[in-house]
């Protein structure tokens, strides 16, 4: 299948990546600027088709000069090395405390690995080149990435990572929000949070969406998957989601503290359940809800969120 090019704002077209064979599951967005601008490059194992969407688009190895990507997890940055190559004008900018990974993403790479399975990570996400440190370029909170005839404006939006940003478009008020909402699955539509380990932070979560909200955004644009209507409405969503699922896990585990992944996954499965049949008005469409294996992330982000929390504040969950 071919990448799939949308016009969602001014100036801002979405690629569909097509990740895993999927319609609807990953997006990047290219913004026409003096400096054209990549956000997101999807994983390394979409870059072939990224590329013919790119040159569809009249991007030519010389056309595209920044790449900016809201997390180094492999589903957004790991065709940043790749790309690169392709592109030898293009500098990547991405958080500072993410910076290391691309340049060297050997433990990146081992950690998706362990969470995936090695032979399911290569399927879906391909390997991760590193990228020149001489092609890198680091941003902090409010920083602003400069491309000529329209700027973007970092916000730094941990929870999901604690390296994530969203990126706020100067042009049109649109957000790129990465995963600091959550996914968005505009196939059903609905809505599902995304907490896996090691770093969710529900605190920071809530924190990077009522910052997002401040900003008033026209426009939300995920990178799982697309723009969002009616953003405000949006945020309240993803922000309830987050909490209700936060909640089921926390309650599970303090009326069983040793209880397993496996439960804990079986619960959240069929919370999604309800809440997909609640959004789109019929059945659960677990296989492809469930692609990237996200409600058992969401289980060890959690699980592990709430042991810690309690190791560190003394309270065994009671």
């Amino acid at each position: 299948m071919q990448a799939t090019p949308t016009l969602v704002a001014a100036g801002i077209t979405a690629i569909d990546t097509v990740m895993a064979g999927e319609r609807e599951l990953n997006s990047v967005y290219l913004l026409d600027a003096l400096e054209p601008c990549l956000v997101e490059t999807g994983p390394a194992a979409d870059g072939e088709r990224l590329r013919a969407a790119l040159a569809e688009l009249g991007i030519d190895a010389d056309g595209l000069a920044h790449v900016v990507v809201t997390h180094v997890h492999m589903d957004h940055a790991g065709g940043v090395g790749d790309l690169l190559h392709a592109f030898p004008r293009a500098r990547v900018w991405v958080h500072e405390a993410g910076a290391r990974h691309l340049a060297d993403p050997e433990r990146l790479v081992a950690s998706t690995a362990r969470t995936y399975g090695a032979d399911r990570m290569g399927a879906l996400f391909g390997d991760m080149r590193p990228t020149s440190a001489q092609r890198i370029r680091s941003v902090g909170d409010r920083d602003v990435i400069a491309l000529g005839d329209r700027r973007l404006t970092v916000l730094h939006t941990p929870g999901h990572a604690s390296h994530h940003v969203a990126l706020a478009d100067d042009r049109t008020g649109a957000v790129c929000t990465g995963e600091a909402i959550g996914s968005y699955l505009p196939w059903a539509p609905t809505f599902r949070p995304a907490l896996p380990p090691p770093e969710v932070d529900l605190d920071q979560a809530r924190a990077s969406i009522s910052r997002i909200r401040e900003l008033a955004p026209t426009t939300l644009l995920t990178s799982h998957f697309g723009p969002v209507p009616d953003p405000q409405t949006a945020l309240d969503v993803a922000g309830a989601r987050i909490d209700a699922w936060a909640s089921d896990v926390r309650e599970l585990l303090r009326a069983d503290p040793a209880l397993d992944d496996e439960a804990i996954t079986t619960a959240l499965l069929e919370r999604a359940r309800r809440e997909f049949e609640a959004d789109a008005g019929r059945p659960f469409e677990e296989e492809r809800y469930d692609v990237l294996g996200s409600v058992r992330m969401n289980a060890q982000g959690l699980a592990r969120y709430w042991r810690k929390r309690w190791e560190r504040e003394g309270d065994a969950g009671t």
